[in-house]
């Protein structure tokens, strides 16, 4: 399994945003795209595709920008990955067995379904907030998290 950049960028957007989104004040996403080095109209798809997932909110205007829809304690990485990715299957057979007829006795598929389950499992562990506290430990400015 490769994470797109779709899932990539979007993750450290909304890392961004939980750092940034001070007093209910919304964030630019220009702001983001700024700090993360990402494309602004990349960044306005993923966000996009956020919003519908009910995981951010938009405000527009001249102080619009956006804004979770709940404490990053509350948001669950999965959640996110799960919006941008699709369902965190290896492969197809896992998350639909009726897609190949051997799935029943198919002791490949347990192997994948065993990894697809771990790899939902920990996502499911890890909150936004999890993510923010990690990036602030290692420093706003490290890994090329945000960029001046």
């Amino acid at each position: 399994m490769k994470v797109s950049t779709k899932g990539r960028y979007g993750l450290r957007a909304m890392v961004d945003i939980a750092m940034h989104a001070q007093n209910g004040n919304p964030v630019f996403l220009s702001e983001v795209a700024k700090r993360q080095d990402i494309s602004g109209k990349y960044l306005e798809q993923i966000f996009s595709i956020l919003h519908s997932a009910g995981l951010v909110s938009a405000l527009r205007g001249r102080k619009g920008g956006y804004l979770l829809t709940r404490s990053p304690d509350k948001i669950r990485i999965k959640e996110i990955v799960t919006a941008l990715e699709g369902p965190c299957a290896f492969v197809d057979c896992v998350a639909d067995e009726t897609i190949c007829p051997r799935s029943e006795k198919c002791a490949t598929r347990d192997v994948w379904s065993l990894l697809s389950s771990k790899v939902e499992e920990l996502l499911s562990g890890l909150t936004l907030a999890d993510l923010t506290r990690m990036q602030k430990e290692k420093g706003e400015h490290s890994a090329g998290m945000y960029h001046i």
